[in-house]
């Protein structure tokens, strides 16, 4: 029997639940749908494109199709005369409205819908309390989910039988660089490097954007191009000698699978306040208040006159990827020193970085705004410079990133106001002043009681 693999969140070969399913039933079509809603020019859809591409040299019978997955899916499956779809479960609110849409057509049709799987090594609403409730602070997730049962990671089938249908090009991607692993064996590459060589010391170096500490492997894991399970089953075999920098990364790794599970029970809070402990406040709104709009421009294209903030934009406009560190402090300046509503950022940055995954990013940025589950809270705001001395001692990232410090040596790249002169021309002044907009941003937080 013929069945359809359509591969979304799962661009890989290598323990592939769903391809594995769909093999050992029979001859394939695997499918990849370039939705039009989704395939913007942006940073994430060329490195899809660049996965995809990789792809079809693994699967040689790779399908292609443009256009709606609700006329697609069915369509293909009439032409290949196949009597099931493969898949692996979508978890996003677009991804289930989508699927669901789409297993209609296909229940019509006659056509089976298997789901086999999800991008998670755990399944996001699976892991719950012992009263059946869906967690809502990290600790006990995390706790619970590393009890959970996760299978070991599938071998690729031996044999793959196609069924071939016509297929479309895929748009050309130009010659642009991915500073980041994309396809399966970049990232199967730069995990068994970061495994071997990088991972004890994770835990110390983990927040220093200034050193090559961290996997990158965030946009292989939204891609599918490695699955969590595979990094899970490689870090728990090393059991008897756990590292710090092992049980740092289990724990990222569950900060990403918590962050899909509250998605998962709470789809609105992708663009809204998960909670309303922020009820009342005031924030600068870009679209009425010319200065507010001025000072969105100026955090977008990294031109704030704070450098370890601009640094951080600049280097997420030129790469696409942004240090996560980085992700945090640039988040509290435009929520805390420039009062403006996370949403602003959130988009922008899931506009730009290859890695953008709908759950974490608005999660994340929840997490610095103060509005989601385990925020920080409200006063604890990030002091940008001191930030960047913190975790750039000797000012090698803002100089990386911002080019008119270039001069300034060490630390003093950090705070150029202290050091005017010619070699910094070019570099503009503070839009604010963090210890005035500091205050401020506390005083907004008393007073948002009192209004309405």
């Amino acid at each position: 029997m013929t069945g359809v693999v359509w591969l979304r969140r799962d661009l890989r070969v290598r323990d592939h639940p769903a391809l594995c399913a769909a093999a050992a039933e029979g001859p394939i079509v695997p499918l990849v749908v370039l939705d039009p809603l989704l395939t913007q020019d942006s940073p994430r859809f060329q490195s899809y494109l660049h996965a995809v591409r990789a792809l079809r040299e693994d699967l040689d019978g790779l399908v292609v199709r443009v256009g709606d997955p609700r006329d697609v899916v069915p369509a293909v499956c009439a032409e290949a005369r196949a009597r099931a779809v493969h898949v692996s479960a979508e978890v996003t609110p677009y991804g289930r409205h989508r699927d669901a849409a789409v297993r209609q057509a296909l229940a019509r049709a006659g056509v089976e819908w298997i789901a086999t799987g999800s991008p998670y090594a755990v399944t996001p609403g699976r892991v719950r309390t012992r009263a059946g409730m869906p967690f809502h602070v990290f600790t006990p997730f995390a706790r619970a989910w590393r009890d959970s049962p996760v299978p070991s990671p599938p071998d690729p089938p031996a044999r793959v039988r196609y069924t071939r249908v016509v297929s479309a090009d895929l748009p050309e991607t130009g010659t642009a660089t991915h500073p980041v692993p994309v396809t399966e064996a970049q990232a199967r590459a730069r995990w068994q490097e970061f495994l071997t060589d990088e991972i004890a010391g994770y835990g110390r170096d983990r927040d220093r954007p200034d050193h090559e500490a961290t996997s990158r492997l965030s946009t292989a894991l939204k891609l599918g191009s490695i699955h969590p399970r595979t990094l899970l089953s490689d870090l728990r075999s090393r059991a008897a000698t756990r590292s710090d920098g092992v049980e740092r990364f289990i724990t990222e790794l569950a900060w990403r699978e918590f962050y899909a599970d509250v998605l998962w029970h709470h789809p609105r809070s992708a663009w809204h306040d998960l909670k309303d402990s922020l009820h009342g406040m005031q924030y600068d709104h870009p679209e009425t208040n010319p200065l507010a709009a001025q000072h969105l421009s100026a955090w977008q294209a990294g031109r704030t006159g704070y450098p370890f903030v601009d640094a951080g934009m600049r280097q997420l406009r030129a790469e696409g990827w942004m240090h996560n560190r980085v992700r945090m402090v640039t988040a509290s300046f435009l929520t805390k020193d420039l009062h403006i509503w996370w949403p602003h950022g959130a988009r922008h940055f899931l506009d730009l970085l290859r890695d953008g995954d709908l759950a974490s990013n608005s999660h994340g940025w929840q997490w610095v705004a103060g509005t989601g589950t385990d925020a920080a809270p409200y006063f604890r705001i990030f002091n940008p410079v001191t930030q960047g001395l913190r975790f750039d001692p000797d000012g090698e990232y803002v100089r990386r990133y911002v080019p008119e410090l270039a001069h300034l040596p060490g630390a003093a790249a950090h705070e150029p106001w202290k050091h005017p002169g010619p070699h910094v021309a070019g570099y503009p002044p503070r839009i604010v002043d963090h210890a005035a907009e500091r205050q401020e941003a506390l005083d907004r937080y008393a007073a948002r009681g009192a209004n309405p």
